[in-house]
């Protein structure tokens, strides 16, 4: 008695669920993914941006970041952000922040004489 099992009935089945449940999975994400695109705090624009950022350290940087209404000073290391200044000031946040009025060859060192002089300029 050679009796040989049918494995091509099998296979085909397992195929077939195999496709239909990745077909399943596939259509899941698309709708997952349409979804939260739509979710609470979805932007169309730049929010925040990176005005400039010079390190000064192994794994530590200082960067100004534009957020609407304001520019950030923060201190970056490998764990921590800490903020090392807020500009409120909208006249300073416009002149810091233009893009039409700088080079675009600005280092940071520049960008942050701009920014403390206009703010010793508001202080006092």
């Amino acid at each position: 008695m050679n009796y040989s099992p049918d494995l091509v009935a099998p296979a085909i089945k397992m195929l077939l669920v195999f496709g239909i449940l990745l077909s399943i999975l596939v259509i899941g994400l698309y709708f997952m993914k349409k979804a939260m695109g739509r979710g609470v705090g979805a932007s169309k624009g730049n929010v925040i941006r990176v005005l400039a950022s010079h390190y000064v350290g192994v794994k530590k940087n200082i960067s100004l970041v534009e957020i609407p209404g304001a520019v950030l000073v923060l201190g970056i290391t490998n764990d921590r952000i800490n903020l090392l200044a807020k500009i409120d000031d909208t006249e300073t946040v416009k002149q810091v922040s233009s893009p039409e009025d700088e080079p675009v060859g600005w280092s940071f060192s520049e960008h942050f004489q701009k920014l403390s002089s206009l703010y010793r300029k508001n202080r006092g």
